[in-house]
């Protein structure tokens, strides 16, 4: 009970440890079934300090909608979890999406907007509309505005309450928002599927109204390994039928079904503030907050006073601003410090907060221009015009070198020369965490901070290839989008291209590896996501792609590593590097071997874009 309530407090945007005490008022709880357009009931739970509804200044509503159920929201939680908002008075309003727990109707995973022509024209818009709608009749002494808050899954539908937005609604902040499951969130990463996660959180939300979490004592690396492809998994856990699994087995790649899904492309000028929270070690959500403030920002009339679309990113995992100080990340294989900076506590009293409180009550305070982001090594909090930054900053390319060398000088001479090569065998896939594998959310699972586990647990393998620089003399800072450019061959016809840049702390400090940046890309869709093709075998090709966002200082002594490998399974599933139409179920015969050749040269010059300030300077 001890863990649900710890979840729930984490899906309710509420931290289950806080370090602050405020005294807040005492809330009087309520439910109701609010009735929208297609005369499907959702289940709310309302929470207002005591006497409010017939004496006091008016309030605002700050409503949170989600899948994962609300009984179990608590004016204690509130208290203790957003104690500086609790303490100056909001009606908070938690709500059942369609289909789940106490709401009628059918849920559907990241419903897609739809176009409004008759009454079941129905989303997750038309949803917060009405039930704006209903709160504003309904609730007495209310100040007629609202704000809408959510991690995650309720971080997408805070920012449904964004698009074609009910008047009343003055502020939202998607907190790592589910924006495109294909292209970087959840379920894919650039067309590579993430197994292990969508094997679990299909069952999790579409097998059952509740949301109770699959869980194994198996290894899943051998369960996964065992069952060769994703379509023999789903058929052990007679999950072949459920919605989302049903098109992961037979669309896998970016059809018009995970097109519609995503969010991105509704968004133009933000209709409201917008506040996108997202962490650079977050394990599931860290592409969303970036991608709609990507979208949103260049919209904005330069000379239009009123910004409204700002960027918060931290040294934090999935939701790790919502809970505990902040001072550090981290488990039983690596955990780094933030230098006793409470990164998380910050963000909610100094930015959070005075947010919605200038946003729903007037009240000054809020004084962020655009971006805030906390910067690792240096740890310390800075704030910037726009993300990524370009004042101060100069791009930059790290070249991957024969002899293991990472180096700033451009290679020259013949231009066939191999930077590195090694066997990728898919009978022996390099894992991405350490094992054994828990079930994604199963007890004692690692899933939640396996993003800074350290990688000397894999970096000593022979089928992946290690680029370092020398001990820097001299600290370097990485502020804005990294990009991995690979020059590269396969003796196959397919292949998986995995990219990391890790800090590598001295000896003295055990030589920890932190990763810092890192993504996958899949080899068929290098040209297109839509149409993807057999890479020829022998061929050079170029594979480019994001690895997102960085703020991160490597430190005197520290050395820069970029790690390149072909698997890291069992979280994404594994290529088999011979090419089948559908790698959801490729036959076993079809996983194979391959040599794969990382080019170096003048004509073919594998590299990192980095972003550094323009005082840093790489050997």
């Amino acid at each position: 009970m001890k863990r649900m309530l710890a979840c729930a407090a984490l899906f309710l945007g509420l931290p289950a440890v806080h370090s602050q005490t405020v005294s807040s008022p005492s809330y009087v709880r309520s439910e109701v079934q609010i009735t929208v357009r297609d005369g499907v009931t959702l289940h709310t739970v309302i929470f207002r300090p005591a006497g409010s509804e017939k004496s006091g200044p008016p309030l605002p509503f700050l409503m949170q909608r989600t899948p994962y159920g609300v009984d179990e929201a608590s004016a204690k939680a509130i208290a203790s979890g957003k104690p500086e908002l609790a303490a100056s008075g909001y009606i908070f309003v938690y709500q059942d999406i369609r289909g789940r727990y106490g709401s009628g109707g059918q849920f559907v995973m990241n419903r897609p907007i739809v176009k409004h022509t008759a009454k079941i024209d129905v989303d997750e818009t038309t949803d917060t509309r009405d039930t704006v709608d209903w709160l504003l009749k309904h609730e007495a002494n209310n100040n007629g505005k609202v704000g809408v808050v959510g991690i995650s899954y309720p971080g997408f539908t805070a920012i449904m309450a964004g698009i074609d937005a009910h008047p009343a609604v003055k502020a939202i902040s998607p907190q790592a928002p589910m924006t495109d499951i294909w292209l970087g969130d959840d379920f894919f990463h650039n067309g590579a599927f993430r197994q292990t996660y969508g094997y679990d959180y299909v069952q999790e939300l579409e097998a059952q109204k509740t949301d109770v979490r699959p869980s194994s004592k198996e290894d899943q690396f051998d369960f996964f390994l065992k069952h060769v492809n994703f379509a023999g998994a789903a058929s052990s856990a007679g999950m072949t039928q459920l919605p989302t699994a049903k098109v992961f087995l037979s669309q896998p790649s970016y059809v018009k079904f995970w097109q519609d899904m995503a969010v991105e492309t509704h968004l133009g000028v933000p209709e409201v503030p917008t506040l996108e929270v997202g962490g650079y070690w977050d394990q599931e959500d860290m592409w969303g907050p970036q991608a709609e403030y990507a979208a949103m920002r260049p919209k904005e009339a330069a000379d239009d006073p009123q910004h409204r679309v700002f960027l918060v990113l931290g040294p934090w995992n999935h939701g790790g601003w919502a809970r505990g100080p902040g001072d550090s990340l981290g488990g039983e294989f690596g955990k780094v410090s933030f230098g006793g900076v409470p990164s998380g506590a910050i963000y909610r009293r100094t930015i959070e907060a005075p947010f919605f409180e200038f946003y729903l009550k007037g009240k000054p305070g809020f004084d962020l221009k655009d971006t805030a982001s906390f910067r690792s090594g240096e740890n310390a909090w800075h704030r910037y015009e726009s993300w990524p930054p370009r004042q101060g900053f100069r791009d930059t390319r790290v070249y991957l070198a024969p002899d293991k060398k990472l180096t700033a000088t451009a290679p020259a001479g013949a231009y066939d020369v191999t930077a590195a090569a090694y066997v990728a065998d898919p009978a022996d896939p390099v894992p991405y965490r350490h094992r054994p594998v828990q079930s994604t959310y199963g007890d004692g699972s690692m899933w939640r901070t396996w993003l800074v586990e350290d990688q000397k647990f894999v970096s000593g393998r022979k089928d992946l290839a290690n680029f370092t620089t020398p001990a820097l003399a001299a600290p370097v800072t990485v502020t804005g989008d990294v990009v991995a450019d690979l020059f590269a061959a396969t003796t196959g016809t397919d292949a998986d291209w995995i990219v990391k840049l890790i800090d590598v702390y001295p000896d003295s400090e055990g030589g920890y590896q932190l990763m810092v940046a890192d993504e996958i890309l899949r080899g068929r869709y290098r040209n297109s996501f839509t149409a993807p093709q057999p890479v020829k075998a022998g061929e050079v090709n170029e594979y480019k792609w994001s690895l997102h966002g960085v703020d991160h200082t490597f430190l005197p002594g520290h050395r820069m590593m970029v790690e390149v490998q072909s698997s890291w399974f069992p979280l994404y599933d594994r290529n088999p590097q011979t090419y089948v139409d559908n790698i959801m179920a490729a036959p076993a015969s079809a996983y194979k071997a391959e040599t794969i050749s990382l080019f170096g040269s003048a004509k073919y010059p594998s590299h990192l874009d980095l972003p550094v300030t323009t005082d840093s300077s790489l050997p």
